[in-house]
């Protein structure tokens, strides 16, 4: 496994990897496959001095799975605060590539002076949400029934890791 910045090249692969897990119903309120013209932007926002995205390649440098670190709310008070996504393709689950994606991020929390991970997990996601409690993020609130999935209202929480703290 190699981790390392997305490039422009990679997002075929990224909007794949994205596009696998709305079916599912558990890792994303997109409920039909996005387009990578309609993720062009949604990359370029991303900063590899400031707010990068990863992506963990296979020995043939394929991305496998991808983390982002997103500014979270816009205003300057919450600088040193960002949200975390991460994302692993099917064919790559249990394999450790989210947790080394993780592992990474929560390393690089003092480069990047961000003090606050946020993660933002349907309630009933019990794999995302047993991942974050391994990497030391903890449950800091819940919105109950804000999203509708097939016409099921469904809970989301919010996680949270704080720079510092001892994971397990």
């Amino acid at each position: 496994m190699t981790i390392r910045d997305a490039t422009p090249g990679d997002l075929p692969r990224i909007v794949a990897i994205y596009n696998a897990s709305i079916p599912g119903r558990l890792a994303t309120a997109d409920t039909v496959p996005v387009t990578v013209a309609e993720r062009e932007a949604w990359f370029r926002d991303f900063d590899p001095l400031r707010r990068p995205l990863w992506v963990d390649c296979d020995v043939g440098d394929r991305p496998m799975a991808w983390l982002s670190l997103r500014s979270f709310y816009g205003r300057p008070a919450y600088r040193a605060s960002v949200e975390i996504g991460v994302y692993t393709a099917p064919e790559a689950l249990r394999q450790g590539r989210a947790s080394a994606l993780l592992a990474h991020a929560i390393g690089r929390m003092k480069y990047f002076e961000i003090k606050t991970l946020l993660a933002f997990v349907f309630a009933h996601n019990e794999p995302s949400l047993a991942l974050f409690g391994r990497a030391g993020f903890k449950r800091w609130g819940l919105l109950p029934r804000v999203a509708e999935l097939d016409a099921v209202e469904r809970d989301l929480a919010i996680l949270g890791f704080r720079r510092g703290e001892a994971a397990p």
